[in-house]
């Protein structure tokens, strides 16, 4: 048999007040209360939302879901469809003569900024360098994101995989 007990404290009755200014606050003579019987809650957002897995689960790679590049000496659009898009990967350089570039923008046609930009400079022969990266990006309607190398020997490679639709609707792995 559960206990009922009651809960008097102006700091809590104040919170409440911050918290749910909608409540007008306690009326005369009312106070909380509380019980030792356990009440489960179940949570039925998700499938409320539509979906039925989770998101860590729903952001998987799998074969299909996933589209590599490979980008060197030259420019290529990557994702040109509107929605939310991790990419991923790595950038990598090899020693040649004068400073190299890779970097991935974001377009819409006439606008062109820069989200991140790797730069390797000449410090003598047979120097290699590789770096990881792992963004998320949001694309609009007629927006695209590039990736650009700025020399040979300079490569951004990696994959995209589309988490959500423009609307934020999770999209699961197929």
């Amino acid at each position: 048999m559960a206990q009922e007990f009651v809960i008097k404290s102006q700091d809590i009755e104040n919170k409440v007040n911050q918290l749910l200014p909608s409540q007008g606050g306690f009326q005369a003579g009312v106070d909380f209360s509380a019980s030792t019987m356990i009440v489960p809650i179940v949570d039925l957002t998700e499938t409320a939302e539509g979906g039925t897995t989770r998101q860590d689960l729903q952001s998987a790679l799998s074969l299909t879901s996933c589209t590599a590049f490979s980008v060197e000496n030259t420019t290529s659009t990557l994702i040109n469809t509107t929605g939310y898009f991790r990419v991923f990967g790595a950038f990598s350089g090899a020693s040649g003569t004068g400073a190299r570039t890779g970097t991935f923008n974001l377009t819409d046609g006439t606008t062109t900024k820069a989200l991140t930009s790797f730069r390797l400079d000449p410090t003598g022969s047979n120097v290699n360098f590789v770096t990881q990266y792992d963004f998320i990006v949001f694309l609009a309607a007629g927006d695209s994101l590039t990736a650009t190398s700025s020399g040979s020997n300079i490569f951004l490679i990696g994959n995209t995989r589309q988490l959500a639709d423009i609307s934020g609707n999770l999209v699961n792995p197929i």
